[in-house]
């Protein structure tokens, strides 16, 4: 004999696996603390920084060309 099943509770515990795979994604999205994503921004900035000071020529801020 066949086994007796709850379609609502089978739809349901389908959504719940979904809601969790959803918000296992956005944990690894936007799980990131403000003050790691601060300290990431700083080093970030930081290291552009430096890469520009180490350039040869430095390029004319706001030159216009058709002038």
């Amino acid at each position: 004999m066949a086994e007796i099943i709850n379609l609502r509770q089978v739809r349901k515990a389908k959504a719940r696996a979904q809601a969790d795979a959803q918000a296992e994604t956005n944990r690894i999205a936007f799980g990131q603390p403000k003050k790691a994503k601060t300290l990431q921004q700083r080093r970030k900035a930081l290291e552009a920084e430096r890469h520009e000071g180490h350039r040869l020529e430095r390029p004319e801020p706001d030159s216009d060309p058709a002038e």
